[in-house]
């Protein structure tokens, strides 16, 4: 149990104060916990705890929100993310819960948004992507359902056009080597690969002879 004697704000960070009990600093607050306690107040061990408990749950809240403003987020990187930032556990579980029951973090809607993004932008081969959401911590089940619908095929030959452009003038050897190790780089089987570098090459053949 102490007294509130002081209640400072921070000199470099806007919005922040130092809390002082019985003249002794205890820990910062933001503005919206500052307002809640007043000098001359006194506060029991437990109140304090609660006050640090809460202060620490707002920050990473805050932090996790910025975090997923760019683009969505898993589960997995937004712990991390906190983590880094010296975050306790236990407030990290209470923002995962928070963000969950908001419908702001959700790992079955993020691994559908990253695969409808690589076949938009940067086609994969499904397991690449596994490759990919894996790292990210998702669940299998969560990974699977996302993956479920790509076609493998066309989906290598799409991550080809771009390249095959560049290459079309190229011998057709060389065309077929270097096109064939691009795409096995992004993790399609050989023979996807193959299919999709000869239906290209042929294509470019085609344009390039139209009259």
């Amino acid at each position: 149990m102490g007294r509130v004697t002081a209640i400072e704000p921070q000199a470099r960070h806007a919005n922040r104060y130092n809390l002082y009990v019985d003249d002794q600093f205890v820990f910062g607050l933001s503005a919206i916990f500052a307002g809640r306690v007043r000098v001359g107040q006194v506060l029991t061990d437990e109140e304090l705890v609660k006050l640090e408990q809460d202060e620490a749950f707002e920050t990473a809240y805050e932090k996790a929100l910025r975090f997923l403003e760019p683009r969505p987020r898993s589960a997995t990187e937004v712990k991390q993310r906190l983590l880094k930032k010296q975050i306790a556990v236990d407030a990290i579980d209470r923002v995962i819960i928070r963000l969950s029951e908001a419908g702001l973090l959700d790992d079955a809607a993020f691994a559908k948004y990253w695969v409808e993004s690589r076949e938009q932008f940067k086609p994969r081969a499904p397991r690449a992507l596994r490759f990919e959401l894996k790292r990210k911590g998702l669940s299998n089940a969560d990974i699977t359902q996302a993956i479920g619908e790509v076609d493998e095929s066309d989906s290598a030959y799409r991550a080809g056009v771009e390249r095959a452009k560049r290459w079309r003038n190229l011998e057709r050897r060389e065309f077929l080597e270097k096109l064939t190790a691009f795409l096995i780089r992004r993790g399609f089987a050989y023979g996807v690969a193959k299919e999709a570098v000869v239906r290209l090459w042929t294509e470019s053949r085609a344009e390039e002879f139209d009259p």
